[in-house]
C-alpha cells in the first residue's frame, strides 16, 4: 500500500506531473527540462529528485550533463498511469507549451540551452 501511497504523492504536484509528461516523450538532460518548463534549475533539481526517490524516474551522466527518463514502470498501476498521460494529458493546453518548447530546446546544443536556462 506505501508504494500506491508514494507513487500518488509524488505525482500530487503540477510541476512533477510536468515533469512525468515531458519524460514520456523523452529522455531529457535537466537543462532540458528547465527550458522546457521555464523554471530555474533548482526547483527542477528538488523534483526530479523527488521523483526519482518515487522510482518513477531514473538518471544517468553522460560527462557534465546528467540525463532523466521514465523508469520502467514496476506494476500495471503505473503501466496505466503511463498510458492514460499519453492518451489523455498530452492533448492538454498546458503541455502542448511544454512540448512546444521542449522540441525548441532539443534542436539546439546542450550548453546554449544551459546557458540561457542560468540567464532566466
Amino acid at each position: 500500500m506505501q508504494q500506491y501511497v508514494g507513487l500518488f504523492k509524488a505525482l500530487a504536484d503540477e510541476t512533477r506531473l510536468r515533469i512525468v509528461l515531458l519524460l514520456s516523450e523523452k529522455e531529457l538532460c535537466v537543462c532540458q527540462i528547465e527550458a522546457a518548463l521555464a523554471l530555474s534549475q533548482v526547483k527542477v533539481s528538488r523534483h526530479l529528485t523527488i521523483l526519482r526517490y518515487s522510482g518513477l524516474v531514473k538518471c544517468r551522466r553522460e560527462g557534465t550533463w546528467v540525463y532523466y527518463s521514465l523508469a520502467e514502470p514496476k506494476n500495471k498501476i503505473e503501466e496505466n498511469l503511463y498510458e492514460s498521460f499519453k492518451k489523455h494529458l498530452r492533448k492538454e493546453k498546458f503541455f502542448l507549451r511544454d512540448l512546444s518548447n521542449m522540441k525548441e530546446c532539443i534542436n539546439q546544443p546542450l550548453k546554449k540551452v544551459a546557458e540561457k536556462s542560468k540567464k532566466n
